[in-house]
């Protein structure tokens, strides 16, 4: 079908924009037009003076709709985790696998190649974050489960059948040479959980890295003789750094230097969101551990972080209310960033005509009122 969606406050190349009409065809965004120019064959849809803009990419998502990737049994499951996180204007994620045997592995995998292969809305690939991670800051991970890196893995990540893969490890814990023959697959790796250092995390992003997991989490923090990880990252042109906006997990002020130091362009905004997201849920089980959730922050008994509750459209409202950045800003770096992260820019990630006709429309509050993935509500 075709569409028209008008008197929307239009996100274009960086600039709001009034008066214009998006034209969908299909799954695509058809053009661009003055809204006194739309042609006939263009049902009009009035977006009401909202603000009409990019759908959002979570590269990071743990799960959602009381359901956690780790415990997916079918895609029912992963219908409920998209959708949930659908609600709040993400349209393409990652649904993302937290340290597990190679046997659990193995069956997430195959759940996503399975929604890949139907096209699911909204599951876009898959994250694996960890097993190849560094004991000394595994957070929630399971240490049993932590283990050096196999050629199983490689076979299973590089036979090009998951969508969009990321992969996060230390990378003191897995060769740069493993790591080359990755990027070569077409994985996206990125570093977390790990106690690096700046040689190290150098000599990764040489080999092909592009990427840090929540920032400044899961890592030692940078010193004045010791940059680690930190600091190669925030040196780094190429390298990408997503952060977990929610107020608890970074504090403002030094997410503002990241951003400083990087630019919005290679700073994204992720929710490493657990079943929480979209439900009423206090408290679920990540493998043995048992989390709460209270004051706005998911812990386990000891207090220690374990995910968040944030969504994206809240991560794009903190990004404005607690980092200063201009609400276009703020968007870029939950649609933009993640997409060109992924390799998806010519996709996805921007309104543009011959991309995805991934929307939402948000308020004036910046909550989400509707949305369309691939031209659809």
């Amino acid at each position: 079908m075709k569409k028209a969606l008008i008197n929307a406050r239009l996100l274009l190349e960086g600039d709001w924009r009034t008066g214009q009409a998006l034209l969908i065809d299909g799954e695509t965004i058809a053009g661009i037009c003055p809204e006194v120019d739309v042609p006939d064959v263009y049902a009009r849809e009035d977006m009401g003076g909202g603000y009409l803009v990019p759908g959002f990419i979570d590269v990071q998502a743990n799960g959602g709709g009381g359901v956690l990737l780790n415990d997916a049994k079918d895609l029912t499951d992963l219908e409920r985790i998209a959708r949930a996180h659908r609600a709040f204007g993400t349209t393409a994620l990652l649904p993302t696998l937290i340290t597990t045997s190679w046997t659990r592995m193995q069956e997430v995998a195959a759940l996503i190649r399975a929604a890949i292969a139907e096209k699911m809305p909204g599951i876009a690939g898959i994250h694996f974050e960890g097993p190849y991670l560094n004991s000394a800051r595994k957070g929630v991970h399971n240490a049993a489960h932590i283990r050096a890196m196999d050629d199983g893995f490689m076979e299973l990540v590089g036979a090009g059948d998951l969508g969009s893969v990321v992969v996060t490890l230390a990378p003191e814990m897995v060769e740069p040479a493993r790591i080359a023959r990755l990027v070569e697959a077409g994985v996206i790796v990125s570093a977390g959980h790990s106690t690096a250092g700046y040689e190290e995390m150098k000599a990764a992003i040489a080999a092909g890295l592009s990427g840090v997991t929540h920032l400044y989490n899961a890592m030692p923090p940078m010193e004045s003789r010791a940059p680690g990880l930190i600091g190669a990252a925030l040196n780094s042109p190429e390298c990408y750094c997503g952060f977990i906006n929610d107020g608890h997990h970074v504090h403002p002020a030094t997410l503002k230097a990241a951003i400083a130091a990087k630019g919005p362009a290679r700073t994204m905004l992720v929710t490493d969101a657990m079943a929480t997201v979209g439900t009423e849920m206090t408290n679920f089980q990540l493998g043995n551990q048992a989390i709460r959730a209270a004051g706005g922050r998911l812990t386990t008994q000891d207090g220690t972080l374990a995910g968040s509750i944030l969504d994206m459209a809240s991560a794009v409202r903190n990004a404005v209310a607690l980092l200063d950045q201009p609400l276009e800003t703020a968007i870029e770096m939950a649609s933009g960033v993640p997409a060109a992260f992924l390799g998806q820019a010519a996709q996805r990630g921007k309104i543009a005509p011959g991309l995805a006709a991934d929307l939402v429309l948000l308020d004036d509050e910046i909550k989400v009122k509707r949305s369309w993935i691939a031209g659809r509500e």
